[in-house]
């Protein structure tokens, strides 16, 4: 199955190091910083990640490990 474009970043800034995680409380969807991103990572975010509308980010978060237990 293929992966959609947002599934593809949040695995590539994984790949490259990343430590956000993402936090999912009563549909509001941000990140914590779990462990320090790689210089890489960070770079892939800021490039790629942080420009996005809040809409596509949030489905960019959502591909993320989460901190919230099920």
């Amino acid at each position: 199955m293929e992966q959609t474009h947002t599934a593809r970043l949040a695995a590539e800034y994984l790949r490259l190091g990343g430590g956000r995680r993402a936090k999912i409380d009563d549909n509001l969807v941000g990140t914590r910083q779990w462990s320090h991103d790689t210089p890489a990572a960070e770079a892939f975010w800021n490039e790629h990640i942080a420009p996005l509308d809040d809409r596509r980010r949030d489905e960019v978060i959502t591909h993320l490990p989460t901190i919230n237990r099920v």
